[in-house]
Formats: C-alpha cells, sequence, structure tokens
C-alpha cells in the first residue's frame, strides 16, 4: 500500500515514516508534505491507498482536504492524526473515521492501516464527520449494518432498543434498522447529547419524541406514534430532572 503523510511538524512526519517502516512493512511512504495544498498535488501525482493528515494546520485545516476532490476521486482512506477534545473523539467514532491520537503509538497506527486496508471508507464518512464537528450537537451517526455503514440522523432518531450485541434504531418515518452495536455503545456516543437518555436497560429515548410521563404500572414514556417505553425505577428521578430542563 502506498502512503503519504500531511503534517506541517517535520519531526512528526518523520516518526511517522519510522513507525511505518517498522511495524508497516507493507505500506511505502510515497510522499511528505508540509501543507495541504501540496498533500493535494502529491494525492493526485501518487494516488496513495492511505494518507496519514494532521487537521491542526497553519494555512488550512486537515479538514478541508477533501474539498479539493470530487467524491468519485476519493478512492484512498484517510488516517486524521491529532490532539482533540472529546467532542470530536466522539464525531470521528460516530462518523466511522479512523484517528490516531498524537503522541502516536505504533501498535494503534498498526491496527488502523489494518483496519482501512480490510475495509474502504467511503466519502460519506468525512461529510457526515465535517459536519458533525460544525455542530453542537452530533448530526449524523455511522452505523454497521451487515456489510455496509448506514448514516441515520440523530434529530430522526426516536428511540433505540438493545437486545444483546444488536441495537434496534427507530425513526420518526416509521423506518427502524437493526445495528451490530450494543446499547451501552449508543449511550456512551449519544447521551451526552440533552435530547437522549437511558431510561430503562433496553431503551434510550429522544425527549424531543415524548409526549407524556406515565408514574403508574412501574413507570413508562409515551412517544409522538404512542409507542410506550418502560422506564426503569432508578430512572424516575433523572425524567423528572430531564422534564424539569424542558420545562426552562
Amino acid at each position: 500500500m502506498k502512503a503519504i503523510i500531511i503534517d506541517d511538524e517535520k519531526r512528526a512526519r518523520i516518526s511517522l515514516t519510522y513507525i511505518l517502516q517498522e511495524y508497516c512493512p507493507e505500506v511505502t511512504v510515497v510522499a511528505e508534505c508540509e501543507n495541504l495544498p501540496e498533500g493535494v498535488k502529491a494525492i493526485r501525482k501518487h494516488q496513495p491507498d492511505i494518507v496519514l493528515l494532521d487537521i491542526e494546520m497553519p494555512g488550512h485545516s486537515g479538514l478541508e482536504l477533501l474539498d479539493f476532490f470530487d467524491e468519485n476521486e476519493v478512492n484512498f482512506s484517510i488516517i486524521f492524526t491529532t490532539a482533540y477534545n472529546e467532542y470530536a473523539l466522539k464525531a470521528f467514532k460516530f462518523s466511522a473515521v479512523d484517528y490516531l491520537l498524537k503522541p502516536i503509538i505504533p501498535e494503534e497506527l498498526a491496527e488502523a492501516v489494518e483496519r482501512v486496508a480490510k475495509q474502504k471508507q467511503r466519502f460519506e464518512n468525512f461529510r457526515a464527520f465535517k459536519e458533525n464537528l460544525q455542530q453542537e450537537t452530533l448530526t449524523k451517526i455511522a452505523v454497521p449494518s451487515g456489510n455496509s455503514l448506514l448514516f441515520l440522523d440523530t434529530d430522526k432518531i426516536m428511540y433505540i432498543k438493545g437486545d444483546g450485541a444488536y441495537s434496534e434504531v427507530f425513526c420518526n418515518d416509521s423506518s427502524k434498522q437493526l445495528v451490530s452495536r450494543n446499547l451501552k455503545n449508543f449511550e456512551d456516543i449519544l447521551c451526552s447529547d440533552s435530547r437522549f437518555l437511558r431510561i430503562h436497560k433496553s431503551y434510550i429515548v429522544n425527549f424531543n419524541f415524548v409526549t407524556a410521563y406515565n408514574k403508574s404500572d412501574g413507570g413508562s414514556l409515551e412517544l409522538e406514534n404512542k409507542i410506550q417505553i418502560p422506564v426503569s425505577p432508578d430512572k424516575s428521578q433523572t425524567i423528572l430532572d430531564q422534564i424539569q430542563i424542558i420545562k426552562r
């Protein structure tokens, strides 16, 4: 596989090259670039399989790379190298975009290279990631379904039902998707968004679609489509707190 490194720090480029030589012998670095315009030229010239891309660079952010290419020209995978905050890491994770935190750990780089070798990323991954970074809340999530990735708008998700290693995502257009992620995975990503709350061991609900909280029979939430979602006894106070937030 051919790789291009785009990073404004010379030391970072040298370090990545050495790590690839040592831990990823199947990868050949065909160009090292210190800014985005150089990187774009190198990609067009060398047609790499992998681009190792720093996000924070003077002049152009690494996120602007795809602005220089049409969708059908993106036949390479990107691994972002970055020092980023917690919210951005969630955007990476649920947009199905590979990233490595600096300082780069060799074993993690080798794993990332192996992943992109097995599964080509798609233009939609990066577009969703860019949208997610620009918003205060995650706007789209990439979820695995069979051999493909589905991109779901978070504002359309009504609730998620977990069942072991799988989850069903129910949307407001009456569609549902079976996803090979457990509910804890969705909780880790979505529940930092105030709209989403795990109200039961098997359910996460988007409060934008909640119309009533019924305290009888153990407690349940009613959604706009009249579906009743059970509430765990230990979540009652959390739900009341959430309702108070909405009232304010």
